[in-house]
């Protein structure tokens, strides 16, 4: 008398396996993205009292501080984190954030830079990353990116426009 086959074959067993594995390979990779931004956003938060104080001074005087001396700031690498080595306010009013110390492997040496831009009566900020993959930008940086890539479109779509028409003419 034959019982009927019980458990699962070794084929079905490897099959299982090979699909947790893939599974495993996927969540590590996005994990590892998604420590990667948190450590980005560390730099940027540290990079807000920087931010203010630039800001200030440019509404206060009309120019752009050069050191953190001038901003009211301590000395760069004072204004540190777990991630971040220090703020630093140089020519213009530009703000670099250092990452370094227990940053993740991408990111050391690489550093996020704020530039102010005066918006008549505001500043305004755009930001981008050195060293730093656009996908671990924080996700301010990326908006600001695709509306300058929106902005050159028009522009190019108005020169395309501006051309037919002097072709018609």
């Amino acid at each position: 008398m034959k019982k009927g086959q019980r458990g699962f074959t070794l084929i079905e067993l490897m099959i299982v396996v090979a699909i947790i594995g893939s599974l495993a390979a996927f969540a590590v990779s996005a994990y590892q993205d998604y420590t990667i931004r948190a450590q980005v956003s560390e730099g940027l938060n540290l990079a807000g009292s920087a931010k203010e104080a630039v800001s200030e001074y440019f509404m206060d005087r009309g120019a752009y501080p050069t050191t953190n001396a001038m901003a009211g700031l301590s000395a760069a690498a004072s204004i540190s984190g777990k991630y971040v080595v220090g703020v630093t306010v140089g020519a213009d009013g530009l703000v670099t954030v250092d990452y370094g110390n227990s940053a993740h492997a991408t990111l050391d040496p690489g550093s996020l830079t704020l530039t102010p831009m005066d918006e008549g009566g505001s500043v305004g900020w755009t930001c981008a990353g050195v060293g730093i993959a656009d996908k671990h930008l924080p996700a301010a940086c990326l908006i600001e990116e695709k509306e300058k890539e929106k902005k050159k479109k028009k522009e190019k779509e108005k020169e395309k426009e501006k051309e037919k028409e002097k072709k018609k003419k």
